[in-house]
């Protein structure tokens, strides 16, 4: 009898662009559609990787042609979604004022993850951003018949 896999961890290098934001949560739900129980980690999931990847767009100092790559395992009962670009700097949680249009990316990823951090990518050109997303549990999934 085949032995069941879980997915591999999954890679993908896409154009630095804010339209390249939906592409990665569209390979994302593809990913996570393998797992059997995917769906528990899509909506947080979505939005951290939206969130890691719209930063390496706007914050990144890279030029423009670099790609931003990114990768998702299920390690554990957690998935890591990582966002690597090619720009200096590092991603740093900071505190937006009340009026501020943006600013709370990094407070969602913190808010909303088990944990994430930042690291410089082998080789030192550039770094990556993870985060470790736990699986959510729906009313509809913890109710217990009698």
């Amino acid at each position: 009898m085949p032995k069941a896999c879980r997915p591999r961890a999954f890679a993908a290098r896409l154009d630095s662009c804010v339209e390249s934001t939906s592409l990665a949560r569209n390979l994302l739900r593809a990913y996570l559609s393998a797992l059997p129980a995917g769906d528990r980690f899509r909506d947080v999931a979505e939005l951290l990787l939206s969130e890691l990847f719209a930063n390496a767009v706007q914050h990144s100092d890279a030029e423009d042609d670099r790609l931003i790559e990114v990768r998702f395992a299920l390690i554990g009962n957690l998935l890591r979604l990582e966002v690597h670009d090619a720009g200096g700097g590092r991603a740093t949680l900071r505190a937006a004022h009340p009026n501020d249009e943006s600013g709370r990316g990094l407070f969602l990823v913190s808010e909303l993850s088990e944990r994430w951090g930042c690291c410089p990518r082998a080789g030192g050109v550039g770094k990556f951003v993870w985060a470790l997303v736990a699986p959510s549990f729906s009313s509809a999934h913890s109710l217990v018949t009698t």
